[in-house]
């Protein structure tokens, strides 16, 4: 006689099977997106989880077409959601119009030792439905820096690695801008550039014609100036951030994530909060993750050959510290208490405006949605700073008033003055490069969990005194240039924000050469588990100033290939 008893008529006897996947990927933003596409793309059966729900193209976009007048507050936050919302709220892309992309400040808490503004969106697709889609390429003189100058740890990588994965990635994403001869700024695949206005080209005459070493050029923006696979071109109509019906600029819902589907190799399920990396000593590898349905906090296991971490710099971080076993105790791969170090962003916080009297009988045509660029110049060549070591970039842009209301308040004369474009201006935001500090860093407070049962995230980071000094020389710079092309009334501020609110955290299980003083080797493999992959911002080992998803994409892509070919050869 059988054993069929009632014990075990309802146990499912394919379960591991139906579980089993020969890739995972956590995360489905900016990297996990190219992760699935890469691995998919090659044959894998691949499963990505997100934590957040599900966002379909055009259909999840309900505020995408709707005019200021159409929204209930104009596009403009409440005073209650402002006070809800007292982190969020500081981000330039957080609106009335956009608010359903971004998580709202009591509905993920984490601890702040120091002050650190963590800006997330959780669903299918992360924040590349709402990034500011500047792509510049690093140089050796962002690779070599560590080794030359001493700090933390030499990249494991040179530009030469890269710079091929940097096209491979382009050509899809769709890059538009203009070849500019920058040594330390390469020039890539590049859709016909967006124009400058008059005030734009104005400012570029004076500076290039005043500094030998500083540059004006069009940013590389991931907006398409021409159709590119189905999707685009731009409309130029400046409303990115809110979800584009049009595909006109990258995003892993409307490009990388559909790729990944096509082939029929995609598994995406969204509401899944990852909990850990599930370990094997016997084995020395990652057999899979454990993952909590967001909704109705069950926990499931999933298994793969080969793991992509794309959750977020932060939550990668998490993920990882959290993934404790008897031979890593303080989390995956952390033999040597690197792990959630060396947390970084980019300082945003000098702000400089001024205004211009000339090109009264010039405007322009349709909201561009990108801007103008000035790479850095400090402590490159000939200039050598005293007070501060790496440099900084500004990201600016010119633009005129819609009106020119000056003291009529009503009548006709207010009318009048409404119909008249008011005068140019132009902005500047500096984006200094932060260096990597041991003490910054990301831990778990084992003691306070969340609604999924995750141990709480703790934040402790903070600008020191080279981000500070170099913040001086920002405001001065920029308000220099523009005082030199004829701009009054200039006012240059320091915004005074605490590292986040640049929303490029990088760092905390960084690339390296040594698996002493690193947690990724040259392929963004952990050392010691080799078939778990880190590329997003967490396995940056420095952070430049340039703007960092191209980079990031680019690493992803490189170390999917290498995986494959690492599966292939049965190494992983």
């Amino acid at each position: 006689m059988g054993f069929t008893d009632s014990s075990t008529a309802n146990i499912n006897s394919k379960g591991v099977q139906q579980n089993t996947f020969d890739a995972i990927v956590i995360g489905s933003g900016m990297s996990g997106g190219w992760a699935a596409k890469e691995l998919c793309e090659k044959g894998l059966k691949t499963l990505v989880l997100e934590r957040g729900r599900n966002i379909e193209h055009i259909k999840d976009y309900p505020t995408a077409t709707l005019n200021p007048w159409e929204l209930e507050h104009r596009d403009t936050l409440t005073a209650q959601m402002v006070k809800e919302n007292p982190i969020v709220s500081k981000c330039y892309a957080f609106t009335e119009a956009t608010q359903q992309f971004f998580v709202k400040d009591n509905e993920h808490p984490y601890e702040q030792v120091k002050p650190f503004d963590w800006i997330r969106g959780y669903q299918v697709g992360g924040k590349s439905l709402m990034w500011a889609r500047w792509t510049q390429r690093w140089s050796d003189l962002d690779f070599e820096a560590n080794a030359k100058q001493g700090i933390a740890i030499d990249w494991p990588i040179r530009y030469k690695d890269i710079a091929p994965w940097y096209s491979y990635v382009e050509k899809f994403v769709g890059i538009s801008g203009n070849s500019d001869g920058i040594p330390h700024l390469p020039d890539g695949e590049f859709q016909p550039p967006m124009e400058m206005n008059c005030i734009e080209k104005h400012l570029k005459g004076v500076v290039e014609s005043s500094y030998e070493n500083r540059h004006v050029i069009i940013s590389r923006t991931a907006n398409l100036t021409k159709g590119l696979n189905g999707r685009g071109p731009c409309q130029y109509r400046d409303k990115c951030a809110r979800g584009c019906p049009f595909a006109g600029y990258f995003s892993s819902v409307s490009a990388s994530l559909p790729a990944a589907r096509a082939t029929g190799n995609l598994t995406l399920r969204p509401f899944s909060v990852v909990h850990s990396i599930i370990y094997d000593a016997e084995k020395g590898k990652a057999t899979g993750v454990r993952v909590i349905d967001a909704n109705t906090k069950k926990m499931t296991e999933y298994y793969a050959k080969v793991i992509f971490l794309n959750a977020g710099t932060i939550n990668t971080a998490l993920i990882l510290l959290n993934s404790k076993s008897p031979q890593f105790a303080g989390g995956l791969g952390n033999t040597n208490d690197v792990l959630g170090r060396n947390l970084m962003d980019h300082n945003y916080r000098a702000h400089i405006q001024g205004f211009y009297d000339g090109f009264q009988d010039k405007y322009y045509y349709g909201r561009r949605p990108a801007g103008i660029y000035i790479p850095r110049f400090r402590n490159i060549g000939q200039d050598v700073q005293k007070d501060f070591i790496r440099g900084f970039a500004f990201a600016s842009s010119g633009s005129r008033s819609n009106s020119n209301v000056t003291d009529a308040t009503i009548g006709a004369a207010f009318k009048e003055q409404l119909t008249e474009a008011g005068p140019w201006s132009m902005w500047m935001t500096g984006m200094g490069e932060c260096l990597p500090y041991h003490e910054n860093k990301v831990t778990l407070n084992e003691h306070k969990k969340d609604a999924w049962g995750m141990p709480t995230v703790v934040v402790d980071c903070e600008f020191k005194q080279n981000e500070l000094a170099m913040l001086k020389d920002i405001m001065e710079s920029g308000s220099e240039m523009l005082e030199k092309a004829g701009f009054k009334n200039i006012k240059a501020s320091d915004s005074v924000y605490p590292p986040g609110l640049g929303i490029h955290e990088m760092g905390t299980a960084r690339m390296g050469r040594d698996s002493k003083t690193s947690i990724l080797n040259g392929n963004n493999q952990i050392w010691d588990v080799k078939n778990v992959f880190v590329t997003d911002g967490a396995c940056m080992t420095s952070n430049a100033c340039q703007n960092p998803s191209l980079t990031y994409m680019a690493l992803t892509a490189r170390a999917a290939n290498f995986a494959v070919e690492e599966l292939k050869k049965g190494n992983i």
